[in-house]
């Protein structure tokens, strides 16, 4: 099955909702050769290893709390937050309610 991605001025409901058909679930809404736009769904308790991006990040907290911990030391986040992270940057998650991430990574462009 092949993923939908949006369309250049295509409108993108950003809150995991019952009517969505991708609701309570992580899915990627943009993807470009220099851009790519995931809405992250965390439950409760749940820990993403760290890991990271070749490129910049932003992080915008939707919906929930949870901590992103990089090697400067925790970041707290709770609804209508963003930060970012330089590319290259190690970081792990921990959802402490369940909770909804806008990530848009910068990705290198092609050529």
């Amino acid at each position: 099955m092949s993923v939908s991605h949006a369309q250049p001025g295509e409108v993108i409901g950003l809150l995991p909702t019952a009517v969505d058909p991708h609701a309570g679930q992580t899915v990627t809404l943009v993807k470009t050769a220099s851009l790519e736009v995931i809405r992250l769904v965390l439950p409760a308790g749940k820990v993403l290893a760290p890991h990271h991006v070749p490129g910049e990040i932003t992080v915008q907290c939707l919906a929930g709390r949870v901590t992103l911990q990089t090697a400067r030391g925790p970041c707290e986040m709770s609804s209508g937050q963003l930060t970012f992270l330089a590319g290259g940057e190690e970081h792990s998650v921990t959802a402490h309610d369940a909770s909804a991430l806008l990530v848009m990574i910068l990705l290198a462009a092609k050529g």
